[in-house]
């Protein structure tokens, strides 16, 4: 009896074991020796083109309205401090990004790089969680069109009737008719290709950058004239302190987001270790520019408190005496309707993508990896988030779930870091492969024991020569008189394995302390002891673990891992601590309310997991073999396939 409990409870304990290891099991990097079945995305896109895609979906209408609103209420004229300090915490994001993307350039951007770097069950959190950014973001970009639209044509009566919201009485919703059709539109671009997409994205970008440039020029001009009035102030730069500049900062470091849809198209790129990299910096940069060029201009052209919050770049023209102040409002109208169009397409450009590479690892049904013949991008896929994006942009108010956007970025900003931090100091060592390559797995693995057996009985045999010729040792009779110094080269030997268990905890007590500091910092109902002592013991871990991975060497094996000759992180680990701790402070701030909605996503998200995804998964039933027999072992199926 008692043998049959503890039969029981190994049999318990291995499932348990099983199923841990199945959640953080790691998936190969891409690379010429993994050939996809069926047909390819097309590598049409040029550096220019993801440029177009990035600042496209970057820069949206919030721009037009969010300087006012900020400038009034947080920053006063260091609205322009607000903006770079907020380019400067996304550039630390961009630099995570650009090394991952360039190391490995497949579809599915920050849930490829966890899947390679974390493991599947992160990796199926932070895709599952991008589902939820693209749908909805789509959708209210969408119903955000139709009203600048009614504008641009000096009122909604001035819009074809189909095209007007109107309220259904039984169901007490107000439809937006325009807002569906562009989703279909654009949905229809995105199917006939690539480079057609890409071109179209690149006229309304132009269209929409060179709005803000007549911003720039005709208000500097204006503001020259007048004097730039704005900043008259008697030292009164900093009307809100630090604290409201730094406010403002949180809060206009979101128009920052969407340069990562660059690296849903790595896939698509032509020459992606260059070309991503240098679209993702171009991106930030000409975004943050341009946010702060503008910024300058509006609150030059009248003091920050008499800005319209609702349409303060038209209003600043107007106070100023400007004749041509309605033509002005038009060009702005029409910025703004361009800049929701490109984010529309930037939004729903990488779900498609996504959908795929879910698909393709087995975590979603086949049906979302089809690609066409002809177009060679993911219909199916492009189809179903198009209707889907239409639904809900007809149907539903998404306004209130915006917050819920944020979340899915954040996190995937806050995974990409720590994928920097593992791939640095603890890359994998083992890779999967189909267990189709057995019979190759076990001839190779039986050739390089027999290989490394017959070194060991050299080596043996040397050994004995030098017992009998001491002055013939490599390292002279000190290997001999002291073995202390064979034991130190053993040590040696093993403690690369050491470092990477060190840098590994070190890692998770970095994201414990994080995690523990930016709680006692956004929960506001504690008792002061219990913040100051929570961020105490927070900021103590986070410092003592990030000591410890400064002092520790990065992995040798890093440098052949993945894409080789790309871009690399600079700083690190500063720089993705740095990028972890202020997105997950950002994280931290969006509100129980946005939370508690997320929550609900993410356990809907775990459910399908476990009875989809984690089944059906292409790993598992994979072989992990040592990175140092991948070679060897591709070389023996390649030889036996000729």
């Amino acid at each position: 009896m008692i043998v049959s409990m503890q039969d029981k409870g190994e049999a318990l304990l291995s499932k348990c074991s099983k199923g841990f290891k199945s959640l953080v099991r790691r998936k190969q990097v891409d690379s010429v020796h993994v050939r996809r079945e069926g047909h390819q995305l097309a590598r049409k896109l040029t550096a220019l083109d993801l440029t177009a895609i990035g600042v496209g979906t970057t820069i949206g209408a919030g721009v037009y309205v969010l300087v006012g609103t900020v400038a009034r209420e947080h920053t006063g004229p260091a609205r322009t401090v607000s903006f770079l300090i907020a380019g400067l915490a996304a550039a630390l994001s961009t630099f995570c990004y650009a090394e991952l993307a360039s190391r490995c350039p497949s579809a599915g951007s920050a849930y490829h790089y966890a899947y390679i770097c974390i493991g599947e069950s992160v990796a199926w959190l932070i895709g599952w969680s991008l589902i939820l950014e693209y749908t909805i973001g789509g959708a209210a970009i969408a119903r955000g069109i139709s009203p600048n639209m009614a504008l641009f044509l000096g009122g909604e009566g001035n819009l074809p009737a189909f095209l007007v919201r109107h309220t259904i009485p039984q169901l007490g919703v107000v439809v937006d008719p325009c807002a569906a059709i562009l989703v279909l539109i654009v949905t229809f671009l995105l199917c006939a290709g690539i480079k057609e997409s890409s071109l179209v994205q690149t006229i309304v970008t132009t269209v929409n950058v060179c709005a803000m440039l007549f911003i720039i020029v005709a208000g500097g001009y204006l503001a020259c004239k007048t004097g730039w009035v704005g900043y008259e102030l008697h030292g009164r730069f900093f009307p809100f302190g630090l604290n409201g500049m730094l406010a403002g900062s949180a809060i206009v470091f979101f128009s920052y987001i969407g340069f990562d849809a660059v690296t849903g198209a790595a896939e698509e790129t032509k020459r992606p270790l260059r070309d991503l990299p240098l679209g993702i910096g171009m991106t930030l940069t000409l975004c943050c520019i341009l946010y702060m060029l503008v910024s300058v201009v509006i609150v030059g052209l009248v003091p920050y408190y008499a800005l319209n919050p609702d349409t303060p770049i038209s209003s600043a023209f107007s106070a100023n005496g400007m004749q041509w102040a309605a033509q002005a409002l038009y060009i702005v109208t029409a910025g703004a309707v361009t800049a929701l169009c490109a984010s529309l397409m930037g939004s729903l450009l990488p779900q498609p993508r996504l959908l795929m590479a879910m698909a393709r690892d087995g975590l979603l049904p086949a049906f979302f990896s089809d690609i066409s013949t002809r177009t060679q991008v993911p219909v199916k896929s492009t189809v179903t988030t198009g209707m889907l994006a239409a639904v809900l942009a007809f149907f539903m108010d998404v306004s209130e779930l915006s917050g819920m956007v944020s979340v899915g970025t954040l996190l995937a900003f806050t995974v990409v870091a720590i994928s920097i931090l593992i791939l640095r100091y603890s890359p994998p060592e083992e890779v999967p492969l189909p267990s189709s390559l057995q019979q190759f797995i076990d001839s190779v693995r039986k050739q390089l024991d027999d290989d490394s057996q017959s070194m060991e009985r050299k080596e043996f045999n040397d050994a004995d020569i030098v017992e009998q010729r001491p002055s013939q040792s490599e390292y002279g009779e000190a290997s001999i008189q002291y073995p202390l110094i064979e034991k130190q080269f053993c040590e040696d030997k093993q403690n690369p394995r050491r470092r990477r268990n060190i840098a590994i905890w070190n890692i998770a007590l970095f994201c414990i302390g994080v995690l523990v500091l930016t709680s006692a910092a956004s929960v506001e109902y504690l008792p002061s002891l219990v913040h100051f002592s929570l961020g105490a013991v927070g900021a103590a871990i986070l410092l003592c673990s990030l000591v410890v991975l400064a002092c520790l060497n990065q992995d040798e094996a890093r440098h052949s891992f993945g894409h080789t000759g790309g871009f690399l992180c600079p700083f690190v680990p500063f720089l993705p601590a740095a990028c972890i701790l202020i997105n997950s402070y950002l994280l931290m701030s969006l509100g129980v309310g946005t939370w508690i909605r997320v929550s609900i996503w993410l356990i809907m998200g775990a459910l399908v997991y476990i009875s989809y995804g984690w089944r059906h998964s292409s790993l598992t039933n994979a072989v992990y073999v040592p990175m140092a027999y991948l070679d060897h072992i591709y070389r023996a199926s390649s030889s036996h396939q000729v």
